[in-house]
């Protein structure tokens, strides 16, 4: 038994040989190269050309019709650094993503924990939330002017129920359009807050909170101390979705307020389009989306940073 043994540990010897000799003549190829590579092509050719073609334009004084740009290397740059326009419209980016990302938060892990508490017409609810993700901004833009009019019906309602003094053109006055337009995204966008906690809250370990349970732990300490903690990842993957999407608002704004009045609700998505269209500040334009590209990435990567830091504590 074992010289049979040995004999076939000789014979898989000799074919592994000779498949290894015969297989390295033959050219090597990534194995996953062909999947990958519509991809890497559009994203090489089509999305990194316009990235650097931004950046070319962005040092041209340019309306983007006449044939004979000006080159004026990093004067646009200085230019930015000079605007008020400008860093009004970071700050309104700041406070836009403060405030909904927080309210977002708390109201997609509310919905998330009733949700999962076995409600009766959970379906039907689950539905109701995330209608609103939907439907798009360009429908319901109108709807909402209308709502927040002088003449609107949320001022018929204050005045209905006796609260007419605080009845006020809320797309009209500096003071209330930007708060208009956090609540109608936050309206909007809380479906997918509430939908990523739902998904992750099913992927906790239902022994840990059966023996939290048992501990003698209320509902509020488990959320807070296992619940949330557990969720980490998810909160961080919001926080960088929603830093990105506040950096990049466009259409609500500019359907529903035209980046008005008096700037008031000004992003920086309102602004470029601004200089680049109406006005004709091509070469401006572009240096406003390299802007916005840098300050986006930054983001990004603080975020990343933060959260594997937390992570590691």
């Amino acid at each position: 038994m074992t010289e049979t043994s040995t004999r076939k540990r000789e014979i898989g010897k000799e074919r592994s040989g000779a498949a290894g000799s015969g297989g390295r003549g033959r050219p090597r190829r990534p194995p996953g190269l062909p999947w990958i590579l519509p991809a890497l092509v559009l994203s090489v050719g089509l999305i990194y050309y316009a990235i650097g073609y931004t950046a070319y334009i962005s040092t041209l004084n340019w309306d983007g019709i006449s044939p004979d740009p000006l080159h004026v290397g990093g004067q646009n740059y200085t230019r930015i650094i000079r605007d008020p326009v400008f860093w009004a419209t970071v700050r309104h980016t700041a406070v836009f993503f403060v405030v909904t990302f927080v309210v977002q938060t708390l109201l997609g892990l509310v919905f998330a924990v009733l949700m999962h508490a076995r409600l009766r017409l959970a379906a039907l609810y689950k539905v109701i939330i995330f209608i609103p993700v939907v439907l798009a901004p360009a429908i319901m833009a109108p709807v909402f002017r209308h709502m927040f009019a002088p003449d609107g019906e949320l001022n018929s309602v204050l005045q209905h129920v006796g609260l007419g003094a605080l009845a006020q053109p809320w797309i009209g006055q500096t003071s209330t359009a930007l708060p208009v337009i956090m609540f109608i995204t936050i309206w909007e966008w809380t479906g997918v807050t509430f939908v990523l906690y739902f998904a992750a809250m099913t992927q906790i370990d239902p022994s840990v909170l059966e023996a939290a349970r048992m501990d003698g732990a209320s509902n509020l300490r488990t959320l807070l101390s296992i619940i949330w903690p557990e969720m980490r990842g998810t909160t961080i993957a919001l926080g960088i979705l929603g830093a990105i999407g506040a950096l990049k608002t466009f259409d609500v704004p500019y359907l529903v307020t035209i980046g008005g009045p008096n700037y008031a609700t000004e992003f920086l998505g309102t602004y470029i389009y601004r200089q680049t269209i109406p006005l004709g500040h091509v070469g401006y334009g572009g240096a406003l989306s390299v802007i916005l590209l840098v300050v986006a990435l930054i983001v990004a990567v603080i975020l990343q940073l933060v959260g594997r830091g937390r992570e590691a504590r």
